[in-house]
């Protein structure tokens, strides 16, 4: 909202920033609520359809997530790197279509994953050891050989997500030779405090992620089981809008503008 009202934010960095709040929204929207109602009314239920609506929303808007903050990486690169064409290239019209290419992929990933998922056969019962329908936890129920699809959809997930990820890391590269080219201390400074935050979320978002799905799974439940997935799922949208905010003097007054403090 702060960026939608504020003018002076209507850039491509503001703007690719507000599609990344709304996903952040949308994903700890989607376990949250539910994990609340049923421990504020003592259930552990979830019904089969509302397992598959879970399953699609969060890989939707996790994919659409990782999408945004690669296309937000190159539109770091292009301001850094080349600042004279930068207004050329990012214009409006390319902007949106990088956004929308973003939520795009987030569906057709989700769609291919969760069609795959519950394509398989269940036969291990219906206890889900986890506070929402986590794919590996839902594939641990999965009849023996029936789950050779679905790990070839998880190496494909693996590759696209170390795709994204060096292109992430090459960009910085050339940022990084960019920004040591500055002759000005202050100049630096500048253009290393628009990257500081981006390369942070990308961090914690890989991190948690990375932890999460490449541990070794148990067939029992375990605590560190539940602590990987609050990680994943839920910190990085709770400290994304920090990370970017803390240090940001344009959204820290238009969020005081927004709220009427001085």
């Amino acid at each position: 909202m702060a960026i939608a009202f504020n003018h002076h934010l209507h850039t491509p960095m503001y703007f690719f920033l507000m599609n990344l709040s709304i996903v952040d929204l949308g994903s700890i929207s989607v376990i949250v609520p539910k994990s609340m109602a049923n421990s504020l009314m003592n259930i552990r239920s979830i019904s089969y359809a509302g397992c598959v609506a879970q399953v699609f929303f969060l890989l939707f808007l996790l994919g659409a997530d990782f999408s945004l903050l690669t296309v937000m990486a190159y539109d770091r690169y292009v301001a850094i790197c080349q600042p004279l064409h930068y207004e050329t290239i990012m214009n409006r019209r390319a902007c949106v279509q990088m956004a929308a290419g973003a939520w795009i992929s987030g569906i057709l990933y989700s769609a291919l994953h969760t069609g795959n998922t519950f394509a398989l056969t269940f036969c291990g019962g219906n206890i889900v050891n986890q506070f929402f329908c986590e794919i590996p936890q839902l594939l641990k129920l999965t009849c023996s050989d029936s789950y050779l699809n679905e790990i070839g959809v998880l190496a494909f997930t693996v590759c696209l997500v170390l795709g994204c990820f060096v292109f992430i890391i090459l960009s910085y590269v050339q940022i990084f030779k960019s920004v040591l080219r500055i002759p000005s201390e202050q100049g630096r400074h500048k253009a290393l405090s628009t990257c500081l935050p981006h390369l942070t979320v990308v961090s914690l978002f890989v991190c948690t992620g990375a932890f999460a799905y490449l541990k070794p799974t148990s067939s029992s439940p375990s605590a560190l089981d539940l602590v990987m997935a609050i990680l994943y799922s839920v910190l990085p949208p709770i400290m994304n809008p920090i990370i970017y905010s803390m240090r940001n003097k344009e959204i820290k007054a238009a969020l005081r503008r927004l709220t009427g403090c001085r």
